[in-house]
């Protein structure tokens, strides 16, 4: 499977993306549109609070090829953070007071100075996360030793795993890829990841399979480290429930499969302004793999740029990036529909 890049599909634009989003909710569907949506709640311009996650996508480029993936990551992707553009991340990092450094791809460990980097941010005396795939530990030889690595460091890991079985779990992200995650979460059990009292969090993360939102993510919790522990001896620290966000691939099978309509009626009409309140945008700075600054993940992808006259972290002033209002648009609803979803679960 090859990404939507690569394929030359119209939704690789981020343009097509933007106006199939906006026409579908007015035009279709007759919704309001998200900022109706946060006016009628006194939310606003939504406004950023002092931020507290500086979020860094290594690049695009990942061992997977995921149905959902909305940064439309695979093997042929080449956009990789140079070592330049990662000093100039942590010349702002060094400027701020934030503590958790949140790593991303594609696959981050497949960036060449994905370690330098982890030890970098270390010496600054932040705490790294990286969102593993869990995949790319097994994939090569010289991925084996990341557990080791990421016990070390004492990088948290946050680790994707769609279900507890084979079915779903292959189904969304590929042939053979639960097997190759039970191994992986096996080998960071083996370090200590997820152990009592180790003091190594394993965080995994959960969504749906489908056109859904998800179920309750305490349930879910209970019910991954049952079948986790009883089937596979598996043990974790927490579970992440996560909202697919109607965009790049996951938009892509919704369109195809039938079901756009439907599942973003669900998310308008399933709105939640605790969700909103909480939303990760408000709290995050999002450096894509060119430097180039966003309010989260998503707005990455569609290349929504912060509001304001700093917009690479080549010319980083927090003072001035805290005077600003989030971006958003229709994708947003995936964030605050329901329980809420971000980087770190629900929200509300």
């Amino acid at each position: 499977m090859k990404s939507l890049k690569a394929s030359g599909h119209q939704l690789a634009n981020v343009d097509v993306q933007l106006q199939s989003l906006q026409s579908e909710v007015a035009d279709t569907l007759q919704l309001p549109l998200f900022h109706q949506k946060l006016q009628a709640a006194g939310l606003f311009p939504l406004s950023i609070v002092e931020p507290s996650v500086f979020q860094v996508n290594l690049g695009k480029m990942c061992n997977q090829v995921c149905r959902h993936c909305h940064v439309d990551a695979g093997p042929d992707r080449k956009e990789i953070m140079t070592r330049e553009t990662m000093q100039a991340c942590l010349n702002a990092l060094a400027q701020t007071d934030i503590q958790t450094v949140d790593l991303t791809g594609g696959a981050p460990e497949m960036n060449p100075d994905f370690r330098w980097f982890v030890e970098e941010v270390r010496k600054l005396g932040r705490k790294v996360m990286v969102r593993c795939n869990l995949t790319i530990i097994v994939a090569n030889p010289k991925y084996h030793d990341l557990p080791e690595f990421f016990r070390l460091h004492e990088v948290e890991v946050v680790s994707s795993l769609p279900f507890y079985n084979a079915d779903k779990t292959d189904r969304q992200r590929g042939k053979g890829v639960f097997e190759d995650s039970v191994r992986a979460l096996r080998m960071l059990n083996a370090v200590g990841y997820g152990q009592p009292d180790s003091g190594l969090l394993l965080n995994l993360v959960y969504n749906p399979n489908g056109a859904f939102l998800p179920g309750s993510q305490e349930s879910l919790k209970r019910q991954f480290k049952r079948v986790l522990q009883d089937e596979f001896s598996i043990q974790f620290n927490d579970l992440y429930a996560i909202t697919n966000v109607p965009i790049s691939r996951f938009l892509d099978y919704l369109i195809s499969s039938g079901n756009y309509d439907g599942y973003m009626e669900k998310l308008v009409n399933a709105f939640n302004p605790v969700a909103a309140a909480g939303v990760m945008c408000r709290n995050t700075l999002s450096i894509s793999w060119d430097g180039f600054i966003y309010d989260c993940d998503f707005n990455q992808m569609l290349d929504l740029k912060v509001a304001s006259p700093v917009q690479h972290v080549n010319n980083f002033d927090l003072n001035a990036l805290n005077q600003r209002s989030v971006v958003i648009n229709q994708h947003c609803y995936g964030c605050t529909a329901g329980a809420g979803s971000s980087c770190g679960g629900t929200t509300a």
